[in-house]
């Protein structure tokens, strides 16, 4: 089963750095447990009605999940308790990584089987990190058995998948919303939305999504180095580069300009992708995305993840997961220029809404939290963009 596992090492160490964590946290004081109240909706410690790990409000809706062979399913889990869902039944073919995600989330009790999920009629939501290639047709499952889908990014990989999830989630009128996590679940970006929206910097002209990558090789499945399994680069990384391009131009038409991509430095996977990038361009803006697996173990996180957003009055740049010349500050770093002067903006403490929004959008059967129309096109131009993608001669192993 080598091939179906994602990081089991890692996901096991977070189940249990989260039992510590609990421990650590209850013997705080009241001052310091104040300062977590930023979050929406109820907050953490605020009543015997609220999570203690996810700060979530009253449950509204009830969820399950099928697949957890990425460790994003767990900040998806997070996202929709603190919007108000209520995790209830999840299945995973996988006994160790089960056995794990039980000990994290005790309150929901493990199917015995995918159809057991799909086929309780108390569950309005499925969420997914399965295998990226399979991501896809469970959503059309669980679109057919009449629930929304949340799914890891990319949730689907191939234009030929993309065009029958399009028909489905026509005829069925079900949300199919993919987990962009570097904008969903990065505190920096909320705030750079934020200041973009109140018209801090003009119009936008252009974004620069940088999305570098640690590789971590031991670490990783064979479905990992298989583009066939994950979708290349462009389509997996780069997914969340093109949702912040459409979502800071505000663009609801786009096109490839050119992209590339390469297999620079792994010749003992050929079949993997380590380099690409992306010119863009839309009605409202242009963009340039960067995605590559060359992140250094020095660095201290597993991504230099940055956002530059060129307005009409001024600039963002979002240092999202570290700063490197303020090392012991960790990431959420937001700097604007304008006409006004130089900010910076520590958005550690900013709200994450989407939780909220999402379970919003499935009672009321609205597109807050992202538009079908945003979701399938930020995934139709990494698709477009991976499948045309001149492949970079550069060889450097």
């Amino acid at each position: 089963m080598k091939g179906s596992q994602f990081n089991r090492r890692k996901f096991i160490k977070d189940t249990a750095a989260t039992a510590a964590g609990l421990v650590l946290l209850s013997g705080l004081p009241k001052e310091t447990l104040a300062a977590y109240e930023h979050l929406p909706q109820k907050t953490i410690f605020r009543g015997p009605e609220t999570n203690l790990i996810t700060g979530s409000a009253e449950p509204r809706l009830k969820f399950g999940v099928i697949g957890i062979n990425h460790t994003h399913i767990n900040s998806m889990v997070d996202a929709v308790i603190r919007g108000g869902g209520q995790f209830v039944l999840f299945y995973s073919k996988e006994p160790d990584l089960a056995a794990a995600f039980a000990k994290k989330y005790p309150q929901a009790k493990l199917a015995g089987s995918e159809n057991e999920v799909l086929e309780d009629p108390s569950i309005k939501v499925i969420l997914s990190s399965i295998i990226p290639d399979e991501r896809a047709p469970l959503g059309i499952k669980v679109m057919r058995h009449g629930k929304d889908y949340l799914v890891d990014k990319p949730g689907i990989i191939t234009l030929e998948q993309l065009a029958e999830v399009r028909k489905v989630q026509k005829e069925t009128n079900r949300i199919y919303d993919i987990m962009y996590s570097e904008r969903f679940e990065n505190r920096g970006t909320v705030k750079a939305g934020d200041l973009v929206k109140a018209g801090e910097i003009g119009k936008v002209i252009q974004t620069i999504g940088l999305g570098p990558h640690q590789i971590n090789p031991k670490t990783r499945p064979d479905w990992f180095w298989d583009k066939k399994r994950f979708g290349g680069i462009i389509c997996d990384i780069g997914s969340h580069q093109f949702d912040q391009f459409l979502f800071f131009t505000g663009s609801t038409e786009a096109e490839v300009v050119s992209s590339q991509v390469g297999n620079v430095n792994h010749p003992e996977h050929p079949l993997f992708e380590d380099f690409g990038d992306v010119v863009v361009r839309g009605n409202k803006g242009m963009g340039y995305v960067r995605n590559d697996w060359f992140t250094p173990n020095g660095l201290g996180s597993w991504g230099d993840g940055r956002l530059t957003i060129l307005g009409t009055e001024g600039y963002i740049e979002v240092r999202k997961n570290i700063d490197v010349g303020l090392p012991d500050k960790g990431g959420n770093h937001v700097y604007m220029a304008n006409n006004k002067g130089v900010q910076v903006f520590d958005a550690s403490k900013e709200p994450l809404p989407f939780g909220e929004m999402f379970v919003n959008d499935v009672l009321n059967r609205t597109g807050t939290a992202m538009t079908q129309e945003h979701c399938f096109l930020a995934t139709e131009l990494a698709l477009k963009a991976q499948k045309h993608a001149q492949v970079i001669p550069l060889k450097l192993a």
